[in-house]
């Protein structure tokens, strides 16, 4: 008999505490220079795409850096040709029912909305760091690459990179939904009614993120900004970072947050969510969009 449940493997991530990175099989490295930690998307064959272990393993090495004193700053990066290319549909689409985000029908919306609202914790561990966390993009942030990106408190992308979500056409809405919070209610509109990407220029010009550069530019750029902060007392950058996500606490955030991970399930199991995702088990999932 078939069944709406599904199983989610550990995560493989595996501590060497007398070392400065995880070990190497890690779905997010972990490295350490002076007080900036370096915190790495590590599946680069896969342009950075999440696959159940990534969520838990951004949220462990954000604590690693938050529990070392020497660390003032960290910074987010991707590995290989982009920083993140969103959900691996290989894995959540092409596979067929039941997988994680994909169930049987009649589905379960609370099974769903458990284990969307736990990567939606696990990527706001970003927002919630005490210690400032710095997103560094090239390639591409989209759909739930771009959830993890906007939950960084400052964003620098090289011009030519693109952000997006594009799932809000057919399969997907954002559940950090960071995107009303940064761009106010009409831009966010645009992006979210359309499901187009933007340019890191676009980007900084439409207030999305702090600033684009020269791709050949982008690590200095953030180097510069992290040692900026680095000089700061950690005391100081904890308070207020503290303060100012108070402010969006105060907006509604976790209700808004709620609301868009219910969502996001319907839109996965909608009518249409499950004609696209028969039609990515029959022809693959680029075939497909």
């Amino acid at each position: 008999m078939k069944t709406n449940q599904f199983s989610l493997p550990s995560p493989f991530i595996y501590y060497d505490f007398n070392a400065k990175k995880l070990l190497m099989d890690s779905v997010v490295l972990y490295e350490k220079k002076g007080r900036i930690a370096f915190l790495t998307l590590n599946r680069p064959e896969r342009f950075n795409a999440i696959n159940n272990e990534m969520p838990s393993a951004i949220e462990n090495a954000v604590r690693r850096a938050n529990e070392d004193d020497e660390v003032h700053v960290i910074i987010l990066q991707g590995a290989g040709k982009a920083f993140c290319s969103g959900y691996d549909l290989k894995e959540y689409a092409e596979k067929p029912r039941p997988q994680p985000g994909s169930q049987n029908m009649p589905w379960d919306p609370t099974l769903d909305y458990k284990m969307m609202k736990r990567n939606t914790e696990q990527f706001m561990s970003l927002w919630r760091s005490y210690k400032p966390v710095i997103c560094k993009i090239h390639g591409y942030a989209v759909a739930g690459g771009s959830d993890i990106a906007l939950c960084c408190d400052i964003v620098i992308m090289a011009e030519n990179a693109k952000i997006g979500y594009p799932p809000a056409r057919l399969w997907g809405c954002p559940t950090t939904m960071m995107w009303v919070y940064r761009l106010g209610a009409e831009k966010a509109k645009r992006m979210l009614l359309t499901g187009d990407l933007v340019s890191g220029k676009e980007a900084m010009e439409m207030g999305l993120i702090y600033k684009a550069c020269p791709a050949e530019q982008l690590d200095k750029a953030v180097l510069q900004l992290a040692n900026r902060m680095a000089s700061i007392p950690k005391n100081q950058l904890m308070m207020q970072k503290m303060v100012i996500n108070q402010a969006y606490n105060q907006m509604g955030m976790e209700t808004t947050q709620m609301i868009a991970t219910l969502f996001d399930g319907i839109t996965r199991h909608s009518p249409e969510g499950v004609a696209f995702k028969a039609r990515c088990e029959e022809v693959g999932f680029k075939q497909a969009v």
